[in-house]
């Protein structure tokens, strides 16, 4: 009562680059409130593989999309870690994939791992590959709240 519900968070992603590739839905939970001094944004997630019906059934089910972008780019692994650098692309046209401009000149790098619960050694191991990068990229934890 007089509390907003905090939203649910889905994400819906495909590859563009081989039709039929299935989409990726993902659950973002709520990020951990914790120690100031991790390196890392905690947070739940839950990671599906489903049908090329998805944004269907999403809307038959009551959400709705808020935005939509096209990244292109490289993945890489190093261990358990993804590193993406990518660069983010506005969609002119809702829904034409085709018609699309950069938002930047820069490249996105992003670092990110999925680990159990508890594995707070994980965050170290990123801050310092982080450190290996530091020449070139800055990379900083996001702080969700601030963007919203």
């Amino acid at each position: 009562r007089g509390r907003r519900p905090s939203p649910f968070v889905l994400r819906a992603r495909r590859s563009m680059d081989k039709s039929g590739m299935p989409w990726h839905l993902r659950y973002l939970g709520q990020p951990e409130i914790g120690d100031k001094n991790r390196h890392a944004l905690v947070r739940n997630c839950v990671d599906i593989a489903t049908s090329d019906n998805l944004t269907d059934f999403l809307v038959e089910m009551g959400f709705r999309m808020d935005h939509e972008f096209v990244a292109k780019g490289h993945v890489f692994r190093k261990g358990i870690m993804k590193i993406v650098v990518y660069k983010i692309f506005r969609i002119l046209m809702p829904g034409n994939t085709e018609s699309i401009e950069p938002l930047s000149l820069s490249y996105l790098v992003e670092l990110n791992v999925v680990a159990p619960a508890g594995q707070d050694v994980v965050s170290d191991d990123m801050r310092n590959f982080a450190e290996q990068l530091k020449p070139l990229v800055h990379l900083e934890k996001i702080d969700p709240k601030r963007l919203m």
